[in-house]
């Protein structure tokens, strides 16, 4: 009888029904996933918020009705893009209001595994990598994991371990009480994590989670991507390592009008607890080492507007109390300019991001836009853009003359410097700090949103040519981490010509720490189930140390390095 199962067993996941596809965030398949909604082929699961439990991906129908799957569109057609199979389903026909919101089946779906490798030979580099940190030296990561869903139940289990070597480089002057600690107050993020090899356990994307219809709630570790950005979206992204959470709220669901039946649009929300925790190289405080997030996303995609969805996503860090559950399902509380708050509130980071993007898939194009505001103080009211960064990008379908090669443009630009009112006022880290919180919008030493610019301000620019086996993408990628580290020099200062004695002037002209990066990533199938990655990277690394010598007449002096 044992036997007999075990062979039933395979011959249903052998013998199943190929469904829709669930991918991870920022994996080769979904950006191929993303890729192919620009002109229409398949439908973009999510509006704002988006993990991998949500990210399921469904192909549309022609106008005949026959699925795009097997169109000439869908260029990676015979490639393995992540099937889920279908191990039992019930044959009963009958349904009442409860059943009609859960699939009566049970399916299975393997992750994996990938293993990822890279080699720094100057200095750190990389993001948007989970718990991975990519040091200089030699920088390893695998997953793997498997999902089994039935009856409204979700389980999914894809932990993740790393390893980076993490040699020794030049580092600033800490302003923590640990040597390696960032070079600012108010953030943990380590310039260096230690000074030997370091090994890292992480849950991953393994949760458990409950649907109904598209009400759903979840348990687990899955990181957030929030907003529209494709690089660095202000706050959510999976930069960092995974913090336990659990959620509620509606995946993406279409809305009509009561007793008319007109189809308004689709909208998304969801609300989630996390712990944050501190990283090892910040300070010897263990009173402090955790931090409760709150937070909550809402979006719309007007039917009346087609193509543009807007959204809001919000967060508070405060302590890790109980009392500070009250922060749920808040939009905002309200500061006064000396950091006193309006009613009886805790102290608290709070962060909100608003955002838009418009989708052309009659012409392949895409536009998008993110504004940020660190805290809500009276200031707003005087000045809005108090605190204010803001992202803009766009994604175009090039057409070419042969019917197997598809081409994207990929384009994206982010100035997350600290406003110029900053300079009648006082010394600003940057919109992931903060005073009270003093770690900041981190995760064991990794900032939550953007991992590149995530100070100062970034570019990206990239041509990716799709052909039936795989893909390549040539790219430019310049970003200035930290250009508050600067700014705030001028801070209380006098910068006149005629004040020869003066601490700003012309010393920290052309000291902006720049990196610029080009290179080539190339994707290849090898069989319809394997691919593998690679990419070559030169990393132009200007005054790393911010150690540029300026002297009469503004010529500069500038330190480099180079980094494969």
């Amino acid at each position: 009888m044992q036997n007999s199962g075990f062979k039933t067993f395979l011959v249903l996941l052998i013998l199943a029904s190929r469904l829709s596809a669930q991918e991870a965030l920022k994996s080769t398949e979904e950006e191929y996933y993303d890729f192919l909604s620009l002109t229409g082929v398949v439908e973009r699961p999510t509006l704002g918020y988006r993990t991998l439990s949500d990210s399921e991906w469904h192909f549309n129908e022609d106008e005949e009705g026959n699925s795009l799957a097997d169109s000439e569109e869908n260029i990676w057609r015979s490639n393995n893009l992540g099937t889920k199979y279908i191990l039992w389903e019930s044959e009963s026909a009958e349904e009442n209001w409860f059943t009609r919101g859960i699939e009566k089946s049970v399916k299975f779906k393997a992750f994996g595994p990938e293993w990822y490798n890279s080699y720094n030979t100057a200095a750190p580099y990389g993001q948007n990598d989970g718990a991975l940190w990519q040091g200089k030296g030699y920088n390893t990561s695998f997953t793997a994991g498997a999902r089994l869903e039935g009856y409204g139940f979700e389980v999914t289990l894809k932990p993740e371990i790393s390893f980076s070597q993490n040699k020794e480089f030049d580092l600033m002057p800490s302003a923590v009480s640990s040597p390696y600690g960032y070079y600012q107050s108010g953030i943990d993020a380590p310039q260096r994590f230690g000074d030997s090899s370091i090994k890292t356990f992480d849950w991953g994307d393994s949760e458990v989670r409950w649907s109904w219809h598209t009400l759903t709630f979840g348990a687990g570790f899955q990181s957030p991507w929030l907003g529209s950005a494709w690089l660095n979206p202000m706050l959510g992204s999976n930069n960092a390592a995974t913090y336990p959470k659990i959620d509620a709220g509606l995946r993406k669901t279409s809305i009509f009008m009561p007793h008319f039946g007109w189809y308004i649009g689709d909208i998304e929300g969801r609300l989630w607890l996390g712990r944050l925790t501190e990283s090892d190289y910040f300070d010897n405080n263990p009173d402090n080492d955790y931090r409760l997030l709150t937070a909550m996303s809402a979006s719309f995609a007007p039917s009346f507007v087609p193509g543009l969805t807007v959204g809001l996503n919000r967060i508070f860090i405060t302590d890790f109390a109980s009392h500070n559950l009250k922060y749920i399902g808040r939009l905002f509380t309200l500061s006064h300019s000396n950091g006193s708050q309006v009613g009886n509130h805790e102290d608290e980071d709070q962060k909100v991001a608003i955002f838009a993007n418009w989708k052309f898939p009659k012409v392949g194009f895409e536009v998008w836009g993110e504004l940020g505001i660190d805290d809500f103080t009276s200031d707003k009211l005087a000045n809005p853009f108090h605190t204010a960064i803001y992202s803009v990008g766009l994604k175009q379908a090039t057409p070419l003359p042969l019917d197997w090669l598809k081409g994207e443009i990929i384009a994206e630009w982010n100035n997350f410097e600290m406003s110029q009112d900053f300079q009648l006022q006082w010394c600003y880290t940057g919109y992931y700090s903060h005073g009270r919180i003093s770690q900041g919008y981190t995760n064991k030493g990794q900032i939550l949103g953007a991992g590149s610019g995530s100070m100062g301000n970034c570019q990206f620019l990239g041509y990716k040519l799709y052909h039936p086996h795989g893909n390549v993408m040539l790219f430019y990628h310049r970003y200035c981490p930290d250009n508050n580290y600067i700014y705030n020099k001028a801070v209380d200062t006098d910068a006149s010509s005629d004040s020869k004695t003066s601490t700003v002037n012309k010393d920290y002209y052309g000291r902006f720490k720049v990196f610029r990066s080009y290179g080539i990533n190339l994707t290849q199938y090898v069989t319809k189930s394997l691919f593998i990655n690679t990419s070559l990277t030169r990393v132009f690394m200007a005054r790393q140390l911010y150690n540029t010598s300026n002297v009469a007449g503004f010529s500069v002096c500038i330190s480099t390095k180079y980094n494969f």
